[in-house]
Order: C-alpha cells, then structure tokens, then sequence
C-alpha cells in the first residue's frame, strides 16, 4: 500500500465547510471528473481540480500549481460520494498541505445549505 493512503483525512462538516467558504476562510476543491459537473453543476466557489490532475495542479512543486493554493492554507475536498475526495486528502497532505479535510459528496454540500452552480 502506497504511504499516503495509509491514514485517513478527518471528515469536516458540509455546514462548516459551507460558512468557512462563504467567509474565504477556506479553500474548496471539487475532484469529480469534468463530465459529472457537467450533469450536476458544482459548489459555488470551488476549485475544479479532477483527481486525475491533482498531482500536477495542486503540488507545491509544480509550475503548474494554481495559485489559489498554498499548503498553508486550510482545504477542503468533494466529489461524489467522498471516496475520491478521501483520496485527494490523502495526496495532498502527502504534498505538505497542513490542513485537509473531506467533506464527502456534492449532496453533502448541497443538503448543508450550500449553492451548487451550473
């Protein structure tokens, strides 16, 4: 089993989630695949960032980190149900982000209050 996937990123609630980004206090990213945006829209104020591309757009050391991002800020991730969200923790803590957290799915999101955008 590869390191990074040994420990398990704490799951955050969607409502705090929802406040805390509302209050730019925390960084939201969504890792689903372009095609289930498409279908299901996203939380308002999220980062796209697909798993697939996670490593290259969301490491420190790459030049093509966005620059929104900084491992000192807090993050928070989603997807679908929270298992690819629970991936995406694990790698980018790998990656030096002190503060990660999950907060599950885009329904968690939605039912805590939050907007989804199309």
């Amino acid at each position: 089993m590869l390191s990074f996937l040994k420990s398990s990123a704490p799951r955050f609630s969607a409502t705090d989630a929802v406040r805390l980004v509302k209050a730019g206090e925390l960084i939201l990213i969504d890792v689903r695949d372009g095609s289930e945006l498409a279908a299901s829209g996203r939380a308002e104020g999220a980062l796209h960032v697909p798993l697939a591309l996670l490593k290259m757009k969301c490491d420190p050391s790459s030049p093509e980190c966005l620059a929104e991002l900084s491992p000192e800020k807090p993050v928070a991730l989603y997807c679908a149900s929270g298992a690819r969200s629970q991936v995406a923790a694990q790698m980018l803590g790998a990656m030096g982000y002190a503060e990660v957290y999950n907060i599950g799915g885009l329904y968690d999101w939605h039912a805590a209050g939050g907007t989804v955008t199309r």
